[in-house]
């Protein structure tokens, strides 16, 4: 049955024409010709592109409209951290706001050329380990008192362990998991569980970093997209992206590449989320065969580095 939920509103090339015409002619002052193309549709938002250089970044629902304004509010300050390692990300150059058309803010953003991350071979996706590796080490700088908070990303693991064991028992009863995989992945979750928790001040996180989330180009990585669930916590969370990301080979570079900027408990944490992400992506992908994909793959690396 499908798992994305559907959108509350109609976005079309209508609407975004006329937002774009209406709040961002000093960027697009051709928007009443420029091709205005859907690229893009998630469980959040959805992504226009705006003929070469623009792309709007519309929320599809009232649950995500706050994340645009976390977009807004943070990757003006993380941004250029991250683009200084090389790495493109979407920094809103309009702050759309509501009007009579559409009922949240949207944003305007560059458009990082290149392909999805998740398109890329596992195994060709090496290279990629030191530029993430650099990239994450700028953005898990320590945030501020007012970050944006998120529920479930960043947080201690403990928070998420009645939605873990729920989510195994569920892929068993349903035969997507098998019994063994089942009992190796809560080893890797247990594990995670028995070190001590973050407890140092909270540090910047993309929150939602798996490779449906990067972008490349001639095979490289290129971009750093979909900031939406931006928020400060346990780096843990993004370093799950080991797992997510890359092969074996891929994953030793990426660790390595991080030298001693994180201690042992904070990996054996982020292998506990990777699996945690894994089961999520098994749980809730039955529409979206890429992302299905990417949730088995997952599981492998988690259960195979055991």
């Amino acid at each position: 049955m499908p798992d994305k939920p559907a959108a509350e509103v109609r976005i079309d090339e209508e609407l975004v024409r006329g937002l774009v015409m209406t709040q961002a002619s000093h960027v697009a002052p051709d928007a009443s010709s420029v091709p205005i193309l859907k690229v893009a549709e998630g469980w959040d938002s959805e992504v226009w592109r705006l003929g070469r250089e623009w792309a709007a970044r519309l929320p599809r629902r009232e649950l995500a409209a706050p994340l645009v304004l976390h977009e807004q509010a943070s990757l003006p300050v993380i941004g250029p951290r991250l683009e200084a390692t090389g790495i493109s990300v979407p920094m809103p150059v309009v702050r759309g706001v509501p009007d009579e058309s559409f009922p949240w803010a949207w944003s305007v953003v560059p458009w990082i050329e290149g392909s999805r991350g998740i398109d890329t071979p596992r195994a060709a996706r090496s290279p990629w380990a030191k530029p993430l590796a650099m990239a994450l080490g700028a953005l898990h700088q320590e945030a501020p008192a007012d970050h944006p908070v998120n529920p479930v990303r960043g947080r201690p693991l403990v928070t998420r362990a009645a939605a873990f064991e729920e989510r195994v028992q569920g892929l068993v009863a349903r035969g997507t998991l098998s019994s063994s995989d089942a009992a190796a992945l809560t080893s890797v979750w247990t594990a995670g569980l028995a070190v001590a928790p973050w407890d140092a001040p909270p540090v910047w996180l993309h929150g939602d970093l798996h490779p449906g989330n990067l972008v490349a180009a001639d095979g490289e990585l290129a971009g750093i997209i979909d900031f939406g669930d931006v928020t400060g916590g346990d780096p843990a969370y993004d370093l799950a992206a080991a797992w997510l990301t890359f092969d074996s080979a891929g994953r030793a570079a990426f660790i390595a590449a991080t030298g001693d900027r994180y201690d042992a408990g904070t990996w054996v944490r982020a292998h506990a989320w990777a699996a945690a992400i894994a089961v999520v992506l098994l749980t809730h992908s039955d529409d979206n065969p890429d992302y299905a994909a990417l949730g088995s793959e997952a599981r492998i690396e988690v259960v195979d580095s055991v």
